[in-house]
């Protein structure tokens, strides 16, 4: 691969929209999550805006719950070029959506960010990072890791551990590791092989790629923010304002 290609800019990404956003109640009855305002702007405008900033293209983005809504919101956006992945008749889940949106998103790596994540970047922003980074002969997906003790709004036991050269392993039942997957990455075509159409999880890519070594993750440059529940939204909006002090 030329070196000029290894490390270039994906031009394509996979927006995950279709989620049910169950723990966002109230919200999740009439809004879907995708759309909770943060700061002024809806979750997902914040990761569209990002895409754009980065040169991507085309955002491929599936929806399910509240469709419409989604929908309607985005219509109106010039970039990156929205594409819809129609979930309607059944939510594929974290590796089926990206599956069935295969033919849309190109035969190269492109980015996957969840709807609702929400980071301040440091000086470069995190997804050129992660493209300057990414390397398809050594790793099928690339994520981007927040650390645990500078989160906003997380309080779980973390993710993953990550070796000095970036590899990532899986945290054990009972363990406590210091980074938590920040809901952005790059991934390979090569990291669905063997995936079928229809529902499934990327929880067993996630296993399979590390155990072979491919799966690799990036340290956030800034400060990642945990919007899980209505409490976490006060959170990141505080955040932002004082980041923007």
């Amino acid at each position: 691969m030329k070196e000029q290609d290894r490390n270039a800019m994906p031009r394509a990404a996979m927006v995950m929209a279709a989620g049910l956003g169950t723990r966002m109640r109230p919200y999740n009855g009439h809004i879907p999550k995708p759309l909770v305002t943060v700061g002024g702007k809806a979750l997902i405008d914040h990761v569209l805006d990002r895409l754009a900033d980065a040169g991507v293209a085309r955002a491929v983005v599936n929806v399910h719950h509240l469709a419409d809504q989604i929908e309607g919101h985005i219509a109106g956006r010039k970039a990156p070029e929205i594409v819809i992945s129609d979930e309607r008749p059944e939510l594929l889940g974290t590796a089926g959506g990206p599956v069935n949106a295969m033919p849309l998103l190109g035969d190269g790596p492109f980015f996957l960010v969840n709807s609702d994540t929400i980071w301040i970047d440091g000086v470069t922003p995190n997804l050129k990072r992660l493209a300057a980074v990414f390397d398809a002969a050594r790793m099928d997906a690339l994520l981007l890791m927040a650390p645990t003790a500078t989160a906003t709004g997380y309080s779980g036991r973390g993710d993953f551990s990550m070796a000095a050269d970036g590899r990532l392993k899986r945290r054990g039942e009972r363990d406590v590791v210091p980074f938590v997957y920040a809901g952005a990455a790059i991934l390979s075509p090569a990291f669905f092989t063997g995936v079928g159409q229809g529902p499934s999880s990327m929880s067993p890519l996630f296993d399979r790629a590390a155990e072979t070594g491919r799966l690799h993750g990036l340290r956030l440059d800034g400060i990642w923010m945990h919007v899980g529940t209505p409490d976490a939204v006060a959170a990141a909006e505080a955040a932002l304002i004082a980041s923007a002090a």
